[in-house]
């Protein structure tokens, strides 16, 4: 943060803005357009694209912009940028072509649209940003071998969960402490929440039910995980976690199996800690002199030792993960370790054969972490993939769906690419760490 910040004021200086394709105009969509026309120097939206635009032009307005235009062709775009006027699209593919916009930022959190627009980007010569954790733990190992070979960086955000994790995971490990577990401070994890159990508290906090489902099912803290895991190498210790309760993450570090954690690592939850909704990371630390230093510094006995970060700012934040990509191709979270883990579906209720499966955060399924090469073994159904899967046979509550319960949509752009990370990436076998 501190190189970035001080990058950031010489572009400004410079009068270079790096210069942002926004995709998604939802509740952060919009908190993101305010955050950086209000608080980041050295960087500007150009322009936002949304399926319904009138809610990108709402973005502009409530980030304080008086005039902005709507363009529906790359002429109308160049001359709206050249004139440094916001302006805002049905149609993401004007972003992704762009010259002059340096970075795409993805925040619509829909799989299959998140993968053609990310393509789209790449194939442009553009950096990717997403907040797209759904995305991102369904192909993000592919997508991002794609940008690889495209000379870009893809990543998630810092500010989210996986971003503000990854960031713990770089300090106590550049410490010289090895971290073994990765986790997440819930407050809440109940798999049957649906979208009108939360109705009332997405009403209160400006979310869709449907989001607000993801986060209390605990299916989008299971792609959090996965992206750390696929990030670090480190494992899922069962399917679905361990995701033990207690009253402070200081207490933590007793409550996972020791030896589980030091062979592999893992990633994992604890529900009801303070200080949420925080992060955590338990390091191991055996050497006697480094362990009287960390003691005097209060951080206890050891040979665990229990780092945290009691808050995750998400679109406050979120802005430097395109400063790191664009200026210093520093990806905040990406797949660095290949295809660890995976969010596959559960049964939120009895599932009958003829069935059409929801969405991420509705009333049929929630998500769970498994490892990628169990998911394999077993022909697990990914959670990303599940919306739109017709069921063709009955299915109990809490069982784990697999691809042959279900017929799945043809033609989808998604499920080739899946199709193609198994073949050619393939899976990461289980390693020490």
């Amino acid at each position: 943060m501190i190189i970035v910040d001080t990058a950031l004021r010489r572009r400004e200086e410079e009068g270079n803005p790096i210069r942002v394709g926004l995709v998604g105009a939802g509740a952060m969509g919009r908190a993101l357009a305010l955050q950086v026309g209000s608080a980041v120097p050295g960087m500007e939206i150009v322009a936002i694209s949304n399926r319904h635009p009138e809610a990108a032009e709402l973005a502009y307005r409530e980030a304080g912009a008086e005039e902005v235009v709507r363009v529906s062709d790359e002429a109308e775009l160049a001359e709206a940028m050249e004139r440094r006027v916001p302006a805002y699209t049905d149609d993401p593919c004007l972003l992704c072509a762009a010259e002059g916009i340096e970075v795409i930022w993805e925040v619509t959190g829909a799989v299959g649209f998140g993968a053609s627009v990310v393509l789209e980007a790449i194939e442009h010569g553009k950096h990717v940003v997403t907040m797209n954790a759904e995305l991102q733990g369904t192909v993000g190992p592919l997508l991002k071998e794609r940008a690889e070979a495209a000379g870009v960086v893809l990543t998630d955000s810092d500010g989210d969960q996986p971003g503000v994790m990854m960031n713990l995971y770089r300090f106590v490990h550049g410490i010289g402490i090895r971290p073994v577990l990765v986790g997440n401070l819930k407050g809440l994890h109940d798999p049957y929440r649906n979208p009108t159990t939360q109705e009332a508290f997405a009403r209160r906090n400006g979310l869709t039910p449907h989001m607000a489902t993801s986060f209390a099912d605990g299916t989008k803290m299971s792609f959090e995980m996965a992206l750390v895991a696929n990030a670090t190498g480190l494992r899922a210790g069962r399917r679905g976690l361990y995701g033990p309760s207690c009253a402070h993450v200081r207490d933590a570090a007793g409550l996972f199996p020791f030896e589980q954690m030091l062979d592999v690592g893992l990633v994992d939850y604890v529900v009801g800690a303070e200080p949420a909704p925080g992060v955590f990371c338990l390091g191991y630390q055996e050497h006697p002199v480094q362990k009287r230093w960390l003691q005097l510094y209060k951080l206890g006995d050891g040979p665990l030792y229990t780092f945290y970060t009691p808050y995750h700012l998400c679109h406050l934040e979120a802005p430097t993960t395109v400063a790191r990509a664009v200026l210093f191709r520093d990806a905040a979270v990406a797949p660095h370790s290949g295809h660890v883990v995976d969010v596959v579906a559960n049964a939120k209720r009895n599932l009958r054969a003829g069935e059409v499966l929801d969405g991420i955060g509705f009333y049929m399924t929630y998500g769970v972490c498994e490892n990628a090469d169990v998911t394999r073994a077993e022909r697990l159904l990914p959670m990303g993939l599940a919306e739109g899967c017709t069921l063709v046979r009955d299915v109990p509550q809490d069982a784990t769906l697999t691809y042959d319960d279900v017929a799945l949509p043809e033609g989808r752009l998604v499920d080739a690419l899946r199709e193609e990370q198994t073949a050619r990436l393939g899976v990461t076998a289980p390693t020490s760490i």
